[in-house]
């Protein structure tokens, strides 16, 4: 199952953090707004501390770069 959110830069880091609160996600790919893939994040089931803490570092980067983006997420 895929979902996709079309938010601004400023949003990006606030909502990739939500979305692996929510847990049950495969994989997290982080769109510009010319649609081209910018970074996959495979994630696994019951990833935490160690695995998220350097995921939300390159999402926080990103968020200073992009204006707008598209956040495709695959769930299990």
């Amino acid at each position: 199952m895929k979902q996709e959110f079309k938010i601004d830069g400023k949003d990006l880091l606030k909502k990739v953090k939500e979305l692996i609160h929510e847990g049950n996600i495969r994989k997290l790919i982080i769109k510009n707004e010319e649609d081209k893939v910018i970074v996959e994040i495979p994630l696994t089931y019951g990833a935490v501390g160690a695995i998220i803490a350097p995921v939300l570092a390159v999402v926080g980067a990103l968020a200073a770069l992009l204006t707008k983006c598209t956040i495709v997420v695959e769930k299990k």
